[in-house]
């Protein structure tokens, strides 16, 4: 991969680069195989892509000394004494994976204070590498990297929405009807911010609980980086490496100039 666009406070970050595409060959490696697919405790799909990419993911990360919390590896809670901890979604989008729509990606956050500070999201199909890191800018690369930026939209009905292809909501629905938005696609995994923060798209929610931190952590500095923003649906911001890992009050994702729109929009809709 072509030289970095920034000089990255993080030494090892071309080592984790190698890693993740790696993991990213993994995983293809095994989508062009009959796999099987298991079901977790919270019966979410897991397949041998999941626990590969992990692996090669934990043993890349372990070298730079910072705790690794990730989905597919027992919570030991010692993270919660740490200042910086990587939060991992070896695969994203297991389902899309499974269901062979091609919409998964790797991602790989860093923490420091609570804060998101560095994400990295892979696309294996696709071979795009997505890079930010706190006052440095987002980027993407695919044959060379690019400074990418959210759409300057301000009209709230004028938006481009992206939504889950498995779990849109009835409130979900609700919701953009409130927001008058009647561009909506559906779209798999982490690639929803990616698209908003590449301005592609305007705006991301999900009002349930089911999010995890390694869903949103790599993204959440991306599409800060980007100049969108990224909250709960009361407007707080994203705090990770905390006791409970999942995202209690739901996420919306915008390009920041219709944040506060949709925020009323929902507050509207709950009242």
């Amino acid at each position: 991969m072509s030289e970095f666009p920034f000089k990255s406070t993080i030494p090892e970050l071309g080592k984790i680069i190698d890693g993740i595409e790696k993991a990213g060959e993994k995983i293809l490696e095994v989508y062009e195989t009959d796999f099987s697919t298991e079901k977790k405790d919270d019966d979410s799909p897991i397949t041998q892509a999941d626990i590969e990419s992990n692996k090669i993911l934990k043993e890349v990360l372990g070298e730079t000394g910072i705790t690794v919390l990730s989905e597919e590896d027992t919570d030991d809670k010692k993270r919660l004494s740490e200042e910086k901890v990587w939060i991992v979604d070896p695969l994203d989008g297991t389902t899309d994976f499974v269901n062979r729509t091609g919409e998964f990606t790797i991602m790989v956050g860093l923490v420091e204070k609570q804060k998101s500070v560095l994400g990295l999201i892979y696309w294996p199909i696709k071979k795009k590498m997505y890079l930010a890191e706190s006052g440095k800018g987002a980027f993407c690369h695919n044959e060379e990297w690019k400074k990418i930026e959210v759409s300057m939209m301000s009209e709230i009905q004028n938006c481009h929405a992206l939504v889950s292809r498995h779990h849109l909501s009835e409130r979900e629905k609700k919701l953009l009807d409130e927001m008058e938005i009647s561009v909506v696609t559906n779209i798999g995994s982490s690639l929803k911010v990616t698209e908003i923060a590449s301005g592609d798209a305007e705006i991301y929610m999900t009002t349930t609980n089911k999010m995890k931190q390694w869903d949103t952590c790599a993204s959440n500095c991306i599409i800060s980086e980007a100049g969108g923003k990224m909250t709960d649906i009361s407007g707080k911001e994203m705090v990770y490496n905390t006791e409970s890992v999942n995202h209690e009050n739901g996420i919306l994702v915008t390009n920041g100039l219709i944040h506060q729109d949709a925020l009323n929009a929902i507050s509207r809709l709950d009242s």
